[in-house]
């Protein structure tokens, strides 16, 4: 597991080098991600060629988990899992499933390699990785790589505090400015849309050559000790699913789709953005998440689009999540305040011109059947958006919602006929409530 005290501190560019690095050496390697994210194991995929699954204590039964785990490693020879946040960061409770980073490195035994950034300090790096190796003694810090080194002398005071702390640092990466990876309010540019990430990738990898101890990284390794489990997230919502899938439509988790495939649905995907509905074969449409405010111009236009998708939802199933949420609605307002219509097939108006973040994880139970289920189902999840809902339209509540700790968030989502759609991104679902 590559991990950090914080966000930001270099876990991303450390793991993208490393795996292409060593696939490089001939290595079958594939990426992981802790917590609730789409964007980080797309480059995972694209520098691996492998699906990455995502992994969270919270959202995910440890049964779960194993059988993720399982079928992550059977095609690979090693898996590297980067993590969420900083290490230890998530909920207050429950212990062991707080949907942090050191719950699934415990867990599993999965050694881990902290990813220091020691701008604007020396020697005190040390008090910092002594700290994070010995605050949970079921969680093994296999060692240290020094990131945002400023200079040899930088790199001796760090490194041999570090080592004198009894932690053997595995490498270290001088700071360089052309090394940024670009953003925007989700995270990073998604990997799809970078045409200079292959250029950048060598880059990374040639440089974690050069500043790492790839035969130390790979000595810390460990076997995983697991014995099977569930790789079924949630149950396919149908035999043939449209799954939208372009630049605007593009977060759908890895694990939710090797389980529906492994469940033996088929996964046919069309792209809104090219102006193709859900193919007619399909007996039920998904529409994940991802950026329609930035491409919302275009989805009005769309004709055949929001032609097919209103035929489709007259006798089958659509599903909309966050993004695909805001597709379903009447309109959606972009963030230089222009209104564009939508499908309509939902009432609500949403806008990301009048932002406002939403972040957390979530436990929602359906009010109704629908695509997600059966009512009483139980989801667990996470919302993560600026956009916000300023007409809500008249549709029946979807789902009852909850955040990570059980407060109550009260009724979200809609449902008008066989369309439904949330805020919410569901990960797993967890037991059945009456």
């Amino acid at each position: 597991m590559i991990a950090a005290p914080r966000s930001g501190g270099g876990k991303t560019t450390v793991t993208l080098g490393l795996l292409a690095a060593l696939r490089a050496r001939g290595v079958r390697v594939r990426g992981a991600k802790t917590g609730p994210d789409y964007i980080d194991p797309a480059f995972h995929e694209a520098v691996t060629g492998l699906p990455s699954f995502n992994l969270d204590s919270w959202a995910m039964a440890p049964s779960l988990l194993e059988g993720v785990l399982a079928d992550a490693t059977q095609d690979a020879d090693l898996l590297v899992v980067e993590s969420a946040m900083g290490l230890f960061d998530g909920l207050m409770e429950p212990q062991g499933n707080r949907g942090a980073p050191s719950d699934i490195a415990a867990r599993f035994g999965i050694p881990v390699v902290l990813v220091l950034d020691v701008s604007g300090q020396g020697q005190s790096a040390a008090a910092v990785a002594h700290g994070f190796a010995t605050l949970d003694p079921a969680v093994h810090v296999a060692g240290v790589v020094l990131n945002q080194v400023a200079s040899a002398r930088h790199l001796a005071m760090a490194k041999g505090a570090v080592e004198a702390a009894g932690l053997s640092v595995l490498g270290a990466f001088l700071r360089d400015k052309t090394l940024v990876l670009p953003e925007r309010h989700l995270g990073l540019v998604q990997a799809r849309e970078q045409h200079e990430l292959e250029a950048l990738v060598g880059r990374l990898a040639e440089r974690t050559v050069a500043s790492l101890d790839l035969d130390a990284m790979l000595g810390v390794a460990q076997p995983l000790d697991i014995h099977g489990g569930h790789d079924i997230a949630v149950a396919p919502p149908g035999q043939r699913i449209a799954v939208a899938n372009d630049v605007a439509f593009s977060f759908f988790y890895g694990h939710l789709a090797h389980g529906w495939r492994k469940a033996a649905a088929e996964l046919v995907p069309f792209s809104p953005l090219a102006d193709e509905g859900p193919d007619a074969s399909c007996d039920i449409c998904w529409l994940p998440g991802g950026y329609p405010e930035l491409h919302a111009g275009c989805l009005s236009q769309a004709r055949n689009f929001q032609t097919s998708l209103a035929e489709f939802a007259r006798t089958r199933p659509v599903h909309g999540e966050c993004g695909g949420f805001m597709v379903l609605g009447r309109a959606l307002e972009d963030a230089q305040g222009v209104m564009h219509p939508m499908s309509g097939l939902l009432g609500h108006v949403t806008s990301f011109a009048k932002r406002k973040m939403n972040l957390g994880y979530r436990e929602a139970v359906l009010r109704e059947d629908c695509a997600l289920g059966r009512r009483g189902t139980c989801l667990r999840g996470h919302e993560f958006h600026y956009a916000q809902v300023i007409e809500a339209g008249h549709d029946e509540p979807l789902v009852d919602l909850r955040d990570g700790t059980g407060r109550d968030l009260g009724l979200a989502g809609g449902r008008c006929g066989h369309v439904s759609g949330t805020y919410f991104h569901v990960m797993a679902q967890r037991e059945t409530r009456a």
